[in-house]
């Protein structure tokens, strides 16, 4: 399928598969409050950046929060109290890597979240190319499948692990 640009719409692109990219450039101004409703187009470039926009807000937040993470591992003063007290303390900093490893995962599910966005993917099951769905996707900004292919994974896993 080629995925060469036919027309500019709203700051979007609309691709010949008649979805709609936006590129990282492209700035649209949304309503206060806005949120995507079911009467619109799905995907257009309205929602597109209402999406990209509550991505990068939850991608900031989690570098923000790992960066807190690794200042606080660092000033932490490492010969304190008895044995016990450092114990709980390596558990404490165990648990913190662990958080951070999971954000570094969530940042990376984001990150193509963001480019599916600029590929007019965005929104669309990987699986079977279904729509998600935009009340789906506000609740999981980077779901890749739509709920039918989803449990249909979750499904075959199941078996595989019995």
């Amino acid at each position: 399928m080629n995925k060469s640009a036919v027309t500019n719409l709203d700051n979007g692109v609309t691709r010949e598969d008649g979805r709609y990219a936006l590129p990282a450039t492209s700035n649209i101004e949304l309503p206060r409050g806005y949120v995507p409703g079911p009467k619109e187009e799905y995907m257009n470039p309205r929602q597109l950046a209402y999406f990209r926009n509550k991505l990068r807000t939850w991608r900031a937040q989690l570098v923000e929060e790992s960066r807190q993470t690794m200042d606080n591992l660092r000033e932490e003063v490492r010969d304190v109290g008895d044995e016990a007290e450092r114990a709980t303390r390596e558990t404490e900093n165990s648990l913190e890597l662990r958080t951070r490893d999971r954000y570094r995962k969530l940042i990376a599910k984001i990150d193509k979240a963001l480019r599916r966005i600029e590929d007019g993917t965005y929104g669309f099951c990987e699986e079977t190319d279904e729509e998600i769905g935009v009340e789906r996707l506000d609740a999981r900004p980077i779901a890749t499948l739509s709920l039918d292919a989803q449990e249909r994974r979750e499904h075959l896993q199941k078996q595989m692990g019995d």
